[in-house]
């Protein structure tokens, strides 16, 4: 089993995601960033009710991640059968798809073009898209050009004829374009994409995860 501690970020859901195509059991437990952010700060909060009740503390995320970043995963049965931490959301997208072999070719050039974008979600789209950073039309309409050209190119995912974790990380962002101020009929590659993944069952099933909890704003990192 891997416990998951998470909230319905971009960063988070790319991880939701995954687990759910890969159909690996996990158990998910909701750390609000807001309120992790608040307390380390020393702000007093009046008491949830027992419907909003949060299922992890910040002790214990800070235990698991430093710095408190999410999402983190525990994996009861990782290598030689030892338990594994890991924070970072690249990271354990990598580390899922080693476990269950699915999501990121075989092959040297596969596997490193995938990792390649996946690097530019992580180093690129991602924090330029995050709440962090607020892309202006110009930064944003750059970044969303790079996977239209990327996505024409192959004509079909990211890296190719198979779906990865670099397609999984970067939808992640680019689902939220409307926010992005990004009109998806100009990227005529990347709503055929979009639309693609979207339709997957995987993927409405990882978008339920915490939805009760997501914040009608900006996402996050």
């Amino acid at each position: 089993m891997i416990d998951l501690y998470t909230w319905p970020t971009p960063d988070g859901q790319k991880v939701h995601i995954m687990l759910e195509e890969s159909g690996l059991p996990y158990a998910v437990h909701a750390v609000d960033p807001e309120d992790e952010a608040e307390a380390e700060a020393g702000v007093d909060r009046p008491p949830r009710s027992a419907a909003a009740d949060r299922e992890s503390s910040r002790s214990t995320l800070l235990r698991l991640s430093p710095g408190g970043a999410l999402p983190v995963i525990v994996d009861g049965n990782g290598p030689d059968g030892k338990p594994m931490t890991l924070f970072e959301s690249g990271a354990i997208l990598v580390y899922l798809a080693g476990k269950t072999e699915r999501f990121l070719p075989r092959s040297t050039r596969g596997r490193y073009e995938t990792l390649q974008w996946l690097m530019f979600e992580v180093g690129q789209l991602g924090p330029a898209l995050g709440a962090s950073l607020a892309p202006t039309g110009e930064q944003a309409g750059r970044l969303y050009q790079i996977l239209e050209t990327q996505l024409g190119h192959t004509g079909a995912w990211l890296v190719g004829r198979d779906y990865t974790i670099a397609d999984m990380a970067c939808w992640s962002w680019a689902r939220w374009h409307e926010r992005h101020g990004v009109d998806l009929s100009g990227y005529p590659n990347v709503a055929r994409w979009h639309a693609t993944i979207e339709a997957r069952p995987a993927v409405q099933r990882a978008l339920t995860v915490l939805v009760d909890r997501r914040r009608q704003a900006q996402p996050v990192a």
